[in-house]
Order: structure tokens, then sequence, then C-alpha cells
């Protein structure tokens, strides 16, 4: 096994594509050597060839100069005729074995040229150059013609061998040239097949699979890694190709899971955006009003509609109760399979904990599953919401589902708490109403009334004892006085029970307070406001508007002022001041009839704001009333209500 994997990267070697176009260059670079080397050296063999070839015509051209010698006769002649012979024999000899055609015999020329030249040489020697020498060494006689008619008549035959060698060398000098061309053209033809090779093995394994991995990765940046490479050879590309499928791979099972974890995320959030919806609607309707049977009767349906139940119903009751009270269901009656029978109100309330029970349906029907969340604020349990599941749904609702049930039977809890606050408020409210419409009676009505009954007592004495008209009278006028006051302060009482403050606030109901009693009397009177910054609940605002009514009723009744004013001032602290001035007579005589009329019930209003009342002489001469509280004592904030409008 060791062996084989090591041979892997043998074998990868040799199919490598560094090594193949090594190899090309290679060959197209030993090709050039070899052809370049033959170029030389048959170059070099050459070298000489034609110098051989005129060297070797000339011996011809000697060999008939030779014979030409040789054809004087004549006694005066023939001496200067034997010494040309024998220089042109010398001559011939030297040309015979010139270096010229020696250094091409040498130099490797073939075995025809060194025959013809060998038999040149040798008939040279033996046949041609004896009877020359003999020629020119006797004087002259029979022998000398015998030896000259002998060379004559053997030239032509020498010649032709001497042509046969010239023949020969070009013959050579050709084959050599051919030889040249040849190798040049084998040379020139695999250089150009080698190129052919190396542009066809470029294009099938490189081109090719270049463009096929150029393609997979188009597709891969278009996010379609379905696509593989085709080229998984043993080369380069071909392990790239292997290594890009397995990054196509690797990231096809990567975006999978990032695409199901979208799937579930959405998924997620879809929940969570049914789930806010529901618990949005729910406390929207549960906020815009109170948990009537109308509203409890739409959350059920969008509960069923969510959950995918059959039935959803919200009962009343508490768990030691044997009978609960099924307020809305989104079934009417007591249909087959119904949450509801009646009997059962032990199952849905249970241990005061969200659970699941199962309840038999009669009639042979199969048993039916449900899920009982306990409506529950804090410690107190006020019903339970009750789902009847679909028979997809029998192994239970999911987690998330639970949690918002539960979250929506808080909200329903809550509600049902505010609700029954609220009503408890409006009762305490309403006792607290009357017994300020009792006090004010009693401190206002009910006296003047008990003047009014003193008064017609003394009357009827003065009758009876039938005393005189002027008593009488006396007594009368002040019944008649007491009758009057009593039917101011049956006025007073009326507006005062019939005090609204509007949605302006304060600030509003001071001014049309002021502008109230100078419409009544012909006192100026003035308004100094300065409680932008603060708010009060409404009854503090009444209490505080009733403490400058009662104030500015006594300044028209008792002070004889010309000029009063109100000031209502808020520090940053959260200080709130009070304070009502007038020019008039101050307190006087009517200090026991203010303290009687007046100040027991300011006193009482100033308790209840968490503050003090103090009534006491103004700068000008008059009478000061001044109340001094906090916003926060008096169930109200400095809550800078000017930046919030601006906002």
């Amino acid at each position: 096994m060791s062996a084989a994997m090591a041979d892997v990267p043998q074998m990868r070697r040799r199919k490598s594509l560094l090594l193949r176009v090594g190899i090309a260059m290679a060959t197209i670079t030993a090709l050039a050597v070899i052809g370049m080397v033959s170029s030389v050296f048959i170059a070099r063999t050459l070298e000489g060839f034609a110098a051989a070839i005129n060297q070797a015509g000339t011996l011809r051209m000697q060999s008939y100069r030779i014979a030409s010698s040789l054809s004087a006769t004549a006694p005066a002649e023939l001496m200067r005729a034997r010494a040309l012979t024998r220089g042109l024999v010398e001559e011939y000899n030297s040309r015979l074995f010139s270096p010229r055609i020696h250094k091409v015999l040498e130099k490797g020329a073939s075995a025809r040229v060194v025959a013809a030249y060998n038999a040149v040489e040798q008939r040279w020697q033996q046949q041609m150059e004896p009877p020359l020498r003999i020629y020119t060494e006797a004087g002259g006689g029979e022998r000398g013609d015998d030896q000259r008619a002998y060379y004559l008549a053997h030239v032509d035959g020498f010649v032709q061998d001497i042509h046969r060698f010239v023949k020969v060398l070009e013959v050579d000098a050709e084959e050599k040239n051919r030889q040249l061309h040849l190798i040049q053209l084998i040379s020139l033809i695999l250089t150009l097949l080698v190129v052919f090779v190396t542009l066809y093995l470029t294009h099938t394994r490189v081109l090719l699979p270049l463009r096929g991995l150029l393609a997979c990765a188009n597709a891969a940046r278009r996010r379609d890694f379905s696509v593989r490479s085709q080229h998984l050879g043993d080369d380069e590309l071909g392990q790239l190709g292997s290594a890009f499928n397995l990054m196509a791979e690797d990231l096809s099972k990567v975006y999978e899971d990032l695409e199901q974890r979208v799937r579930e995320k959405t998924a997620h959030l879809e929940q969570s955006n049914r789930s806010l919806e529901l618990l949005y609607a729910t406390s929207r309707r549960l906020s815009e009003s109170s948990p009537t049977v109308e509203v409890l009767t739409e959350l059920v349906q969008d509960i069923e509609r969510l959950t995918g139940c059959r039935e959803a119903s919200i009962c009343l009751g508490h768990p030691e109760e044997e009978q609960a009270f099924r307020l809305t269901s989104t079934q009417s009656g007591r249909e087959e399979g119904s949450t509801c029978h009646g009997t059962e109100c032990a199952h849905c309330f249970g241990s005061g904990k969200a659970h699941y029970f199962e309840s038999e349906a009669g009639d042979g029907l199969p048993p039916s599953r449900f899920l009982s969340i306990p409506i529950r604020d804090q410690e107190q349990q006020y019903g339970a919401l009750v789902l009847r599941l679909a028979e997809a749904r029998e192994q239970g609702l999911e987690a998330w589902q639970k949690r918002l049930l539960e979250s929506i039977a808080t909200h329903i809890a809550i509600a049902i708490s505010m609700a029954r606050q609220a009503a408890q408020s409006r009762m305490l409210s309403l006792q607290e109403e009357r017994s300020v419409i009792a006090r004010e009676l009693h401190d206002s009505l009910a006296q003047s009334l008990s003047y009014l009954k003193i008064q017609v007592s003394r009357l009827e004495k003065e009758i009876r004892d039938q005393r005189d008209q002027e008593s009488i009278l006396r007594v009368s006028q002040m019944l008649r006085k007491g009758l009057n006051g009593a039917y101011r302060q049956l006025r007073e009482l009326l507006t005062t029970f019939r005090l609204r403050i509007n949605q302006e606030g304060l600030s509003a109901a001071l001014e049309d307070t002021v502008n109230e009693y100078r419409e009544r009397s012909v006192i100026s009177i003035d308004l100094v406001d300065r409680i932008a910054h603060c708010e009060f609940n409404p009854n503090a605002e009444i209490h505080i508007i009733q403490i400058v009514r009662e104030a500015l009723s006594n300044v028209l009744r008792h002070s004889n002022a010309t000029h009063a004013s109100v000031e209502v001032a808020c520090d940053n602290e959260g200080q709130v001041s009070v304070v009502i001035d007038d020019d008039g007579i101050g307190l006087g005589e009517e200090a026991e009839m203010l303290q009687h009329y007046g100040l027991p019930i300011m006193q009482e209003r100033a308790e209840w704001l968490g503050g003090k009342l103090t009534i006491g002489e103004s700068p000008s001469g008059g009478t000061r009333v001044k109340l001094i509280f906090s916003v926060s004592d008096a169930g109200g904030s400095p809550s800078h209500s000017y930046l919030v409008r601006g906002m």
C-alpha cells in the first residue's frame, strides 16, 4: 500500500504539464542542435571539394599539355620539347599529389572517390609517368619515339580515368549537399511536428481544461454548485479540477446548511412575527376596552387560527370552586367533543399550572386531548384558557406556542385585574364623591339651614309673645339674610359639583374661573400663571380650583376690595404656591364669618393636597390666602410637559 502511495507522486510527476512542456522544448532544441551540428559537419566535409575538383580538372588539361609537348619531331625543337615535357611531368606530379586533393581524401571522402583517385594515381605512376621519364632521359632514337607513341596512345584512356575521378568528386559533393538538405528538411519537419504536437497537447490538455474550469468557476459564482470539472487527470490541471470538485461539493453542503439555517431562521421569525402580532392585537384590544365577551371572543378566534386547535375557550372561576363559568368559546353550545361539559372544571384548573389532560367525548367518540393555561396575575387566578387540540397536534403544541399562550393568559389576567381595580376605584371615587358632597352640605348648606331653623323658632316665639313689629321685622330680616346666604351657598355647591377640568389643563380652568368672577363683580382681578412645567392629577386640579373659587368668593362678599390677584407658581423642585391677594378691608369683623364658612373647607382641601393653607394680611393691607404644597404629595409630577409638546 505504501509502495503504491509512493508511486502516485512519481506518476503525477511523469504526467506533469511542466514536464511535458519541458520535453517538447528539449526536443525542439535537440532537433535544432542536431541540424546545426550536421550542417556544420557536412559543411566542413565539403570544404576543399571545389578546389579538389578544379585541381582534378587541371590534371586532364595537364595530360593534354604533356601530349602536346610530345608532338615535336624536328631535331631543333626536340631538346626544348623534352625539357618542357620534363617540367610538365613534375608539375603533373605536384598537381596529382596536391594537398587540396589529399585533404579531401583525408576528411572522409567516399570509397568511390578514393578508388577513382587510386586508379588515376596508380595508372599515372605505372603506365603514364615511366614512358615520359624514359622519353625525357633518352637522347632520341627509336626508343624515345616508342615511349612517346605509347603515351599518346594511352593518354585518352588516362584522361577518361581522370574524368571519372572528377565525376566521382562532383557526385560525392552533390550527395553531401543532398544529405545536408535532407538533414535540414528532416529537422524542420520534426521541429514542425513537435510544435504541432505541442500545440495540440496545449489545446487538449491546457486550454480546454482551463475553459472547463473557467465555466465551473462562473457557475460557482452564480451559486450553481452542481457543475463538476470533467478533466480529472494526473497533471496539474487534473489535480486542480479534482480540488475544484471537492470545493464545489463542500460549498454545496455549506450553502445547503446555510439555506437550511435561513429557512429555520425565517420560520422562527415568522413565528415571532405571528406571536408579536397576536400579542400586540391582544394588548391593543385589552387596552382600548375592557375584557368584554366580544373582545375575548375575537382573541380566542385568533388563538385558534394561530395554533390550529379545534376549539379555544376562556373559563372564569377559582380552582377551589366546583363550577366555572365559560365566558367565551370558538364553539357554540355543547357540541360533540366540546371543551366544556360543565362537570370537568377540576381537569381544566388542575394544580394552577399549564398542563395537558384528556376528556372522554362520549357516544363512542375517541377521547380528546386538551391544554389548559391558567389565567393568573401574580398569586390570583381568575380562570383558565383551554384549548382542544387537533388530531395532528395530539402530541402537544410547540414550546413557543405554549409560551405565547401563557403570555396571552397573563395579559388577560392583567386586563381582568385592571378592570376589577378600575371598578373598585370607581366605587371608591363614588364613595369619596358622596362623602365630599355630604361634607360640603354639612359645612355650608346644613349650617345655614340650622341657622334658618333657629331664626324661624325666634320668629315664632316673637309672634307668640306678641312682640312689637320692629322686633319681628328684625328677626325677619335676619331670616331673609340667612335664606339668601343659604341660596348663595346652594349655587356655590351646584357650581362646585358641576365643575369639570377640560383637556387644556389647570391653566385654562384658572383662566375660566377668574373670568367668571370678573363678570360677577366690578373688582379688577389679575391672574399670574407660572405652572407650565408641572402636571397634576384631576382631583388635585379640582381642589386647587375650589380653593381659588372659595377665596375669590370671600373677596367678593367680604373684602370691599377694588383689586385682587391670583398667582399660581411651580418651581423646578415641584413646590407649588397658590396666593390670592386683595386690597380690601382685611379680616376685621368678617374673620369669624370667614372662619365659619370658608376656612374649614379650604383647610380640608389643602390637607388632601398634602400642603398648608394660611390666611393673613396682604402687602396692600387686604387679605392674603396662601396655599403651599408639593406636586409629588398631591399625586402629580413635574414632567416638563412643554418639552413633550415640543417634540
